[in-house]
């Protein structure tokens, strides 16, 4: 019965703390072993196979220390309360306690469960005898988690005051009280410790564990070539052409293998090209404008130096692309450092093009702050916005964590480069200092607004995993997937920005777009989830070396095969083909409360968004069959579409 589950709980809880106080004593080396098995090395050796407990021969103390953990586990799994948390498809229960208080910040301290697996923390607040069938479930991802820290001491007086503070990193920090008597926060802790952070203990993240199964797999979903093929690479008469010769990751580790450059420059000139530009970032093709060819191309900073340095072969390919485009008169560089960060770099080896070494140039700064300026912003916006609000003072807060300010900086300069390209005619470079945060801001943004077909889902998708994944993006370290050190100073929510500059394009343009802010909000949930491995790792290189593709699945895979819930009812395709040039005013951007304080259950909506698009969708499709049905028993004279109303 319950009351006999309740106490072996008890009992294996009291030995598996035992296992957690050794297991703090061992090595890292050791504590790495304790990690849910089924992970990966980060060498890119194949997932190994989830061995039987009683294939463990008692080898080694750690072999003998991790067949003692499971065997809890075990034991534990099978003494767990009805109400256990859903289990994803190789997904594992890895720790429980009862008897917990989650310190709900608007809803006050909830007693329940809380399970811990190698994807998961959730938490089941005890039922009440008057409401049977409600349940108060948190469900928290552990890849979401930043860090962990212990609030107060076993001696510690006052209610609740002894337990773990849990900062995430999507807006909130959790906060739970345990007894003081059972000192049962420990367990808890180093079990977060090594299932939140398995990167840090030599383990790959749940991804490689996931065994979900979707109708469609969404590596599919992204082709790089045939991308460029769309764009008219290899079509005749236009002067850019698909080169493999980036295809073992010689040319720059950071780039994919296939690459857009200009017809006339050679494999060879490319290398050369690559040793004056930074990390061997060497310029290539984001977009090409179907008629006037324009190009947009992306690159990292010239190195320069203080002795200012020239590359006559990185001068004469920034003129062929020039020349690649016979309506422009010159050639736009665009920066999107502030200046005095640009100046800086040079006495790094770094800099900037100068005007009398790169003819039929106009240059420009864009003034975007770095990494460390938005990673600032973030934590105050943050600070302001959970648990509490502050009604008097909002407007006043908001304009000292300066992130519409950073908004506004980025989305500007998005829409200075499509304006060069629609309305000028000419070619844009576009570079910060390695290429790979405020570059694929600006790129992809531009692009957004000069190409339709990234407004669609799959067009959106496609957008993602070539201007941001395929060309290097550095997920991992900016976002810390299942990394301890929450202190990293290279983590910065870069492509969080873009993602709010989307929303901020959908607000003004609302039948432009066929996603809506369910399909962004999901992409920055997974972002942080690790349940796919679209956004692991740095670049592709290292994708290649761990397996990502074989031994994981796609965030493409998930939307698609339920593609019709992240769709925009008031999509208007037939209306809006031509370019968008979104207003940057301050006046119109708006803070993304859909996001930022999704949290705060006395500022959501009473209707969910998705669900008022469903609805949407459900009535569109009666009005359609309706039109239709109309439409078949008219008597002959004007014939009445049934696209009117798509």
């Amino acid at each position: 019965n319950i009351k006999n589950k309740q106490v072996n709980i008890s009992v294996c809880q009291r030995k598996l703390q035992s296992l957690f106080s050794l297991s703090r004593m061992a090595e890292g080396e050791t504590m790495a072993t304790l990690a849910v098995q089924g992970s990966a090395s980060p060498t890119g050796s194949p997932v190994p196979e989830r061995r039987s407990r009683s294939e463990t021969p008692g080898a080694s103390p750690g072999a003998q220390r991790k067949k003692d953990h499971e065997t809890l586990v075990e034991a534990i799994t099978a003494t767990a309360l009805p109400g256990d948390p859903p289990m994803l498809p190789g997904e594992l229960l890895s720790f429980i306690a009862h008897d917990i208080t989650y310190l709900d910040p608007f809803l006050g301290p909830q007693t329940g469960s809380l399970y811990i697996t190698d994807y998961k923390m959730y938490f089941k607040a005890t039922t009440s005898e008057d409401k049977p069938d409600e349940s108060y479930i948190l469900n928290v991802p552990l890849g979401v988690i930043s860090h962990v820290e212990k609030i107060g001491r076993s001696r510690s007086k006052g209610e609740n005051a002894y337990g773990l503070e849990i900062f995430c990193k999507d807006m909130r920090n959790l906060r739970f009280a345990h007894k003081q008597e059972t000192h049962g926060r420990r367990g808890m802790y180093d079990r977060l410790q090594i299932v939140a952070f398995p990167t840090t203990y030599g383990k790959h993240t749940f991804a490689y564990n996931f065994k979900g199964d979707y109708a469609e797999d969404g590596w599919k979903a992204s082709d790089i070539e045939a991308e460029l093929k769309r764009l008219s690479l290899g079509a005749e008469a236009v002067p850019w052409r698909i080169s493999h010769a980036n295809k073992e990751f010689g040319v720059c580790e950071t780039y994919p293998p296939v690459l857009g450059v200009p017809m006339a420059c050679s494999d060879d000139e490319i290398r050369t090209v690559a040793q004056f530009r930074s990390k061997g970032r060497l310029p290539v093709l984001s977009w090409l404008h179907p008629v006037t060819h324009a190009s947009i191309t992306r690159s990292s900073q010239p190195l320069v130096g203080p002795g200012h340095k020239r590359s006559k072969e990185d001068e004469t390919y920034i003129q062929t692309i020039f020349k690649a485009n016979k309506f422009g008169k010159k050639i736009f560089i665009v920066d999107a450092r502030p200046k005095i960060n640009a100046v800086a770099n040079i006495a790094m080896g770094g800099g900037y093009e100068y005007d009398d070494t790169y003819s039929n140039m106009d240059f420009g700064f864009l003034d975007i702050g770095n990494i460390h300026v938005m990673r600032e912003s973030l934590k105050k916006l943050q600070d302001i916005c959970y648990p509490d609000v502050d009604d008097q003072r909002w407007f006043s807060n908001l304009e000292q964590t300066h992130w519409l300010d950073h908004i506004k900086a980025v989305l500007a300069g998005a829409v200075k480069v499509a304006e060069v390209i629609e309305k000028h005619r000419s070619s844009v470079l576009v570079h910060c200092t390695d290429g790979w945060d405020r570059t694929a801001q600006l790129t992809a943004l531009s692009m957004l607004m000069l190409d339709p077909y990234y407004r669609t889902i799959r067009g959106f998708e496609v957008l993602v995993e070539k201007e941001w994944i395929s060309f290097g993006h550095k997920f991992s370290q900016r976002i810390g997937h299942g990394d301890r050190n929450h202190s990293d100073d290279q983590r910065a929510p870069i492509f969080l920005q873009f993602i709010d500059c989307v929303w901020q394009m959908t607000t003004q343009f609302p039948y432009a777009f066929e996603f809506n802010e369910h399909f962004l909000v999901t992409i920055l949930d997974h972002l942080y989830s690790c349940l796919f491995g679209t956004f692991l790792f740095n670049c592709e290189k290292a994708r290649a070396d761990n397996a990502l593709r074989k031994n994981t699945l796609s965030l493409w895979s998930f939307i698609n095969s339920q593609i019709e819930i992240y769709k925009n009812p008031l999509y208007s395709e037939q209306i809006h083909q031509e370019v968008l040039f979104p207003s940057a005013s301050i006046r119109k951007l708006q803070l993304w409360t859909g996001y930022y304080l999704r949290w705060n259950p006395r500022m959501r909506p009473q209707e969910a968004e998705f669900e008022r698009c469903r609805q949407l969708q459900v009535l569109i499709k009666l009005l359609k069959e309706k039109c239709q049905e109309l439409s078949d028993q008219q008597q002959p004279g004007p014939q009445v579409s049934a696209t009117v109303l798509a």
